[in-house]
């Protein structure tokens, strides 16, 4: 049994990139996705975040924003320019007050998710993006079209 629905429109599941410096929320969350079918891969700070996320190319991000080396916005900021809207942006993070959200909105995440984050909430959010993951496969459609 799942958490999480990893498959959309085709067979695929997604590819899920964590980037998280604290080792147990990265390890619960890893955890958490792959149990649930997702393929996931991780990073530990935000450099070696978006490197991978320029390499691997996955459908989804769940950043942090307090990381070492680039914070999550910088984060968010540099993969939207280089991946474009080809990847969801999700942050997971413990800044919650309503200036955390919208800078991290104008920073280019999706979605802005405060710590602690329900599973099932995350879970959400990643089956509608597995529900439009035929788009990925023809090119990806605008995340602003979410």
């Amino acid at each position: 049994m799942t958490l999480c629905n990893p498959h959309g429109s085709t067979s695929r599941p997604l590819r899920v990139l964590i980037v998280e410096d604290n080792p147990d929320g990265r390890e619960m969350l890893r955890l958490l996705l792959e149990l649930s079918g997702y393929q996931v891969l991780v990073a530990v700070d935000g450099l070696q975040g978006v490197e991978k996320a320029e390499r691997e190319q996955p459908d989804v991000a769940v950043v942090d924003i307090g990381l070492p080396r680039l914070d999550g916005y910088q984060v968010a900021q540099r993969i939207r320019a280089r991946l474009g809207s080809n990847i969801f942006l999700i942050t997971q993070t413990s800044y919650g007050r309503p200036e955390d959200r919208r800078r991290a909105l104008a920073a280019g995440f999706d979605v802005h998710l405060t710590k602690p984050v329900e599973p099932a909430e995350l879970c959400r959010w990643l089956e509608k993006v597995a529900r439009h993951s035929g788009r990925d496969a023809e090119g990806g459609a605008p995340a602003s079209s979410w």
